[in-house]
């Protein structure tokens, strides 16, 4: 069977996007239900790695789970569920199977050679995604960056099935392996890739520089929480919203006037758990609008049952560039999707609740523990531009003391 790992990295290598976006393909969805994890959480991790896969174009067949303290070594799931996978793959024919985490070179192989078909990991379909999504001449050279360095470590496994450099008359070159080659080849490439990516950096910084002296508010959360219909609201622009993950990139900067008081909002990409290293390192100099910002509105999808996991990874990540220090007003938006009773809701509340109108949702939200935090809280639907004038005065206010400050610094 033709290997598609090494197709993949031919494309790189050509400079093409690998993607699976031109017909409908068709998966099987592995994960592992940690010991260690919550009850019901790996149900969760599997739903989300579904919406990724129905991002990149794919549908899902069906999701395989295995109760294990740890990944197996050589083939991530045990033999027993392996088999299991290999019978249901080899009656239904999907085209890939995806594990949701990222798996080392030698199960790809094991796994490859097992199933004999397409397998991808998290990292894999997450870059896949970032791929076909990249718009921008900067966001292009992140995502191949990134894809670059993904590829680096595992060119060990996609040469197998040729053989050692031959010898005899004419044979005798410069003793390099074609591995040997092609780590050269990425190397360089990576190498131009961070030398263009310093270019735009520098051009970056030169436009940001002329921004004046106005107060910088910047979108930050988990993806798809409705950070671009927030900033379109805020902003009159048309920004592209949409119910997919990674819907944005590329940040995007606006200047807003609310009650006299100027502001430059931005838009930034979403964060996910377990998104790849390299995604994070090739993306700090887009991050570089949460890190400058005066001010973050951490938006919150309050409907999905766990969104205090999705408020962890948010702050985390924040940690990771720098910019957990910052000033935040916590933005809980869909409260006309929230429902009590929604799985593990009732448990953050600690109470059982009727049905309930959004009015009566939010006069109940005001009322929660999340409305007593020292953080500044609003609750909103930018959808249903539900309590947006709240948000707007409270965006105001802040932006308004944070001038006060700076005129006092500078005197």
């Amino acid at each position: 069977m033709k290997d598609v790992f090494l197709q993949f990295s031919i494309n790189l290598l050509k400079g093409k996007i690998y993607d699976t976006h031109k017909e409908q393909e068709t998966a099987v969805l592995v994960g592992i239900d940690y010991k260690s994890g919550l009850k019901g959480q790996i149900d969760e991790y599997l739903d989300e790695l579904e919406f990724l896969t129905e991002t990149a174009g794919a549908k899902t067949l069906r999701k395989f789970t295995q109760k294990l303290d740890h990944p197996h070594s050589r083939t991530f799931v045990g033999e027993g569920k392996l088999e299991e996978i290999r019978l249901y793959v080899e009656e239904h024919e999907p085209n890939m199977v995806i594990f949701d985490d990222e798996l080392s070179p030698s199960q790809i192989r094991n796994l490859e050679k097992t199933l004999n078909g397409k397998i991808l990991d998290r990292s894999n379909l997450i870059l896949d995604i970032f791929a076909s999504r990249a718009k921008s001449a900067q966001a292009k050279t992140q995502v191949e960056l990134a894809q670059m360095q993904y590829l680096l470590p595992r060119l060990t496994r996609m040469w197998t099935h040729l053989s050692k450099q031959q010898g005899g008359i004419g044979m005798k070159g410069p003793g390099e392996t074609q591995i040997e080659t092609d780590r050269r080849i990425i190397l360089d490439k990576i190498s131009l890739l961070k030398k263009r990516l310093d270019t735009i950096d520098k051009q970056n910084l030169t436009r940001r520089s002329n921004r004046d002296n106005k107060v910088r508010v910047a979108l930050v959360g988990y993806t798809n929480v409705g950070k671009s219909t927030i900033m379109n609201l805020m902003s009159k622009s048309d920004v592209l919203a949409e119910n997919k993950l990674f819907a944005t990139l590329d940040s995007t900067v606006r200047k807003v006037v609310f009650e006299n008081t100027p502001f430059l909002l931005s838009d930034t990409v979403g964060f996910i758990r377990k998104l790849p290293h390299q995604l994070i390192e090739c993306f700090k100099s887009t991050l570089d609008e949460v890190r400058e910002a005066d001010l973050l509105l951490h938006v919150v999808d309050i409907s999905h049952p766990n969104f205090m996991e999705h408020i962890q990874v948010v702050n985390e990540t924040l940690k990771d560039i720098h910019a957990d220090h910052k000033p935040v007003i916590m933005v809980f938006n869909k409260i006309d999707l929230y429902h009590p009773q929604a799985r593990g809701i009732d448990d953050i509340l600690e109470e059982e609740l009727p049905e309930m109108t959004v009015e009566e949702n939010l006069e109940h939200l005001k009322k929660s523990w999340m409305s007593r935090e020292n953080t500044p809280v609003v609750f909103i639907s930018a959808q249903k531009k539900q309590n947006i004038e709240e948000l707007r005065d409270k965006i105001t206010r802040t932006v308004a003391s944070l001038y006060e400050l700076n005129a006092l610094d500078n005197a």
